[in-house]
């Protein structure tokens, strides 16, 4: 075979390879497709609510009281307000007049991220009474302060 032959069938050659892959590169399908995915949404748990009084009570008088939160849930959760359900004593101190500790309702309006411990901003005002009344059961009386939130 000349050479001028084998040159032409080498160009031929390879104009036919690069053809095809030229082809190979753009060629392709068009469709249309649909399917589901699946998640989950978590649940609100408790929060447990802290109250630590400032300092001691007597009659007449009131104490600030500051709040820690205990987020126990994974998620983010709000607390819009705090409020006394009940105060109560030791056995010891059974005399004391329950009804004579108040503390008016919090505002808090305050999310709390998962976690303990956490700090309210807001701070409430626990009350005693001052009935006129002999309030000596009340004498170095340990209170447990029953709180609710919403």
């Amino acid at each position: 075979m000349s050479q001028s032959k084998k040159r032409r069938v080498l160009v031929a050659l390879g104009t036919v390879v690069a053809i095809a892959a030229v082809g190979a590169a753009i060629a392709y399908f068009t469709t249309s497709g649909s399917g589901t995915g699946s998640a989950s949404v978590g649940s609100s748990s408790a929060v447990t609510i802290h109250g630590t009084p400032a300092g001691a009570l007597f009659p007449g008088s009131n104490t600030a009281v500051n709040f820690t939160v205990d987020n126990p849930s994974s998620g983010s959760q709000r607390v819009n307000s705090i409020q006394l359900e009940s105060v109560t004593t030791d056995a010891g101190h059974s005399g004391c007049v329950m009804t004579d500790f108040t503390m008016p309702n919090v505002t808090v309006n305050q999310t709390f991220p998962s976690g303990n411990g956490q700090a309210v901003t807001a701070t409430g005002t626990l009350t005693m009474a001052n009935t006129a009344l002999n309030q000596d059961p009340c004498q170095g009386a340990p209170l447990t302060l029953h709180l609710t939130s919403n």
